[in-house]
C-alpha cells in the first residue's frame, strides 16, 4: 500500500485565483477574450482556458489590437500597456495583483518624487519577468534590476538607494542583499529597503520544507516557466532529496514508486489544485 497526500497549501495564490475567476466570468459573456501573455505559469491550466476561448496574445499582438476587451493578468503591466489601450479603444479588464499594484504606486511614487541628490531604485527579481517588467516601466526603465547577490556589484554604492523586490523572490536573499548594502554603502549615502515580497508566497516556504521532511517522496508540479515554483521547488529538494519536478500525471515515472512509500504532491502558486489531484488519481489508479 502507498499513501499520496497533496498538500493543502499548495495551490494558486489570491492573486492568480482572482485572475483566473475575472476571465472565466468575462468568457460566459461570449465575446472574444484577449489575455495579455499566459495568464499564469501552467501550461495545462493556460490550455483548459483556451479552450474556454481565452486567447493569448503578446505585446507587439497587443498592439495591432482595436475596440476589443484584454484581460490583464496578475503579474501586472507598465504604464504603457494602459496608454495603448486608450489609444486605441482596447477595454482592459484589470487583474493586477492588489500587492503587485501596491509596490507599482510606490515605485511610481519614489521615481517621481525629486531630490536634491541622485539616487537609484533597485527590484531584486528574475529580468525580462512580467511582474518585473511591469515594476521598471514605473521609472521609464531607468531601475535596475538584480536577480541574486551575485549581481549585487550592478549597484552604484556612493548614491543613494532604494530597494524594493518582485513578490516571489526568496527572502532569505533579500535580506542577505539587505545586509551587503549596509556593508558597503558610502557613509554619506542613504539607503532605504522595502521587503515588497509577498507573505502569500514568502509563508509557504516553512510549510513546504514540512511537507517534503515528512515524505518518503515528493511530486513537485509545476510549469517551468514559474519563478515561484523555482523557488519552492529547491527548497522541496533541500529538505527531501527523492523530490521530482513533473509538469503534470504525463511526465510521473512510475518506476520510482514503491509499495510501502508516503507520497507528497505539491506545488508552486501557480498550481491549479485539480493538476494535483489528477497526479494522485493517475498514481492510485496505476497501483491499484
Amino acid at each position: 500500500m502507498i499513501s499520496v497526500e497533496i498538500d493543502e497549501h499548495s495551490g494558486f495564490c489570491f492573486g492568480v485565483t482572482t485572475a483566473i475567476r475575472k476571465a472565466e466570468e468575462e468568457l460566459q459573456k461570449g465575446a472574444p477574450l484577449y489575455c495579455l501573455g499566459d495568464i499564469v505559469h501552467n501550461g495545462m491550466e493556460c490550455e483548459r482556458l483556451r479552450e474556454l476561448g481565452l486567447i493569448a496574445i503578446d505585446h507587439e499582438q497587443f498592439r495591432e489590437l482595436h475596440n476589443v476587451r484584454v484581460l490583464l493578468r496578475a503579474h501586472g503591466e507598465p504604464p504603457e500597456t494602459y496608454e495603448t489601450a486608450r489609444q486605441q479603444s482596447i477595454e482592459l479588464i484589470d487583474a493586477t495583483c492588489p500587492v503587485v499594484l501596491n509596490i507599482q504606486k510606490r515605485i511610481k511614487q519614489e521615481y517621481i518624487t525629486p531630490s536634491d541628490k541622485p539616487k537609484q531604485i533597485i527590484i531584486y527579481g528574475q529580468k525580462g519577468h512580467a511582474e518585473v517588467l511591469g515594476l521598471v516601466g514605473q521609472t521609464d526603465g531607468s531601475a535596475i534590476v538584480i536577480e541574486s547577490i551575485g549581481e549585487i556589484d550592478r549597484i552604484d554604492f556612493t548614491r543613494d538607494i532604494y530597494l524594493y523586490s518582485q513578490t516571489t523572490k526568496s527572502l532569505d536573499e533579500f535580506r542577505l542583499i539587505v545586509e551587503t548594502i549596509k556593508q558597503r554603502i558610502a557613509p554619506e549615502v542613504t539607503f532605504h529597503y522595502y521587503d515588497t515580497i509577498c507573505r502569500q508566497v514568502s509563508n509557504r516556504l516553512d510549510n513546504i520544507r514540512r511537507f517534503a521532511q515528512s515524505h518518503d517522496l515528493i511530486l513537485f508540479v509545476c510549469g517551468k516557466k514559474s519563478s515561484n515554483g523555482k523557488v519552492l521547488y529547491q527548497e522541496c529538494l533541500k529538505a527531501n532529496p527523492n523530490s521530482y519536478h513533473i509538469e503534470g500525471s504525463h511526465e510521473i515515472d512510475f518506476s520510482i514508486i514503491k509499495d510501502g512509500q508516503s507520497i507528497g504532491i505539491c506545488g508552486a502558486t501557480s498550481t491549479p489544485k485539480w493538476l494535483m489531484e489528477e497526479c494522485k488519481r493517475a498514481i492510485i489508479n496505476h497501483k491499484s
